[in-house]
């Protein structure tokens, strides 16, 4: 089972929409670009990832950081 990353201090949920957003970037069109490249994810999943309902996996992490063509450090201040 893969580890989850909290959310707890650091807003990645805020930040990945912050992100997404900047890029013109909709929700559905991010997770297909992730199925794209095999991560699993759902538009419900991504929705309660960027609300901070829900942790984010690594691999959901970095396809997402791969998607967003952006940084770990961007994704985590």
């Amino acid at each position: 089972m893969e580890q989850k990353i909290k959310q707890s201090e650091i807003d990645i949920g805020g930040n990945i929409r912050r992100i997404r957003l900047e890029k013109g970037y909709g929700q559905t069109e991010l997770v297909r670009m992730l199925q794209l490249i095999d991560i699993n994810m759902t538009r419900e999943t991504l929705v309660k990832i960027e609300r901070g309902i829900q942790h984010i996996t690594g691999s959901q992490l970095r396809g997402i950081r791969d998607c967003l063509d952006t940084t770990y450090d961007e994704l985590l201040k």
